[in-house]
């Protein structure tokens, strides 16, 4: 990291077990929940919150200038799962399933998105992990593909906006 590099860019990041099984029992999840704050300490990523679900996690994290996202995400997911696994934490063998989503989180939206984040157990009674994560790739402006894949809607379509106009 560069000492003179100044950077907050807030990134809430949702991933899920293999297949979206509820592999994660209550107990479980706390230990995770608790060994990835560790974790995101020791490399040095700024870990605001984070929620173990039985299916999926939800962190927020403040994403460091020396990292990209993916990197980030295969920090997380591989040591975690490698973490549950040498544990034995669940019956069996744990995975994370492919794939996770990033959605860029505003400075003033950062204690909305800590609530919510806080407060998985009660969304969930409402609303299933894959309706909650449609929703957000939806107001992001992404298009929900039901074959396991995520494109970018073209920001021409989704703004109205020329091309050139529509930034990065």
């Amino acid at each position: 990291m560069a000492l003179h590099s100044y950077s907050k860019v807030w990134v809430h990041l949702v991933w899920a077990t293999l297949e979206r099984e509820p592999m994660l029992s209550k107990p479980a999840a706390a230990k995770a929940s608790a060994w990835l704050i560790d974790y995101s300490k020791e490399k040095k990523i700024y870990l605001k919150i984070n929620h173990f679900n039985p299916d999926h996690v939800h962190a927020l994290i403040d994403l460091p200038t020396n990292l990209c996202i993916e990197e980030v995400v295969q920090l997380f997911k591989g040591g975690s799962s490698h973490w549950i696994n040498e544990q034995k934490t669940v019956p069996g063998r744990f995975s994370w399933g492919r794939g996770y989503g990033a959605f860029s989180v505003s400075e003033s939206a950062v204690a909305e998105v800590a609530a919510y984040i806080a407060n998985q157990e009660e969304h969930h009674r409402k609303r299933s992990f894959t309706d909650e994560l449609k929703l957000f790739v939806e107001r992001y402006g992404l298009e929900w593909h039901d074959a396991e894949t995520v494109e970018t809607v073209p920001a021409t379509i989704r703004a109205g906006q020329h091309p050139a106009k529509a930034g990065c």
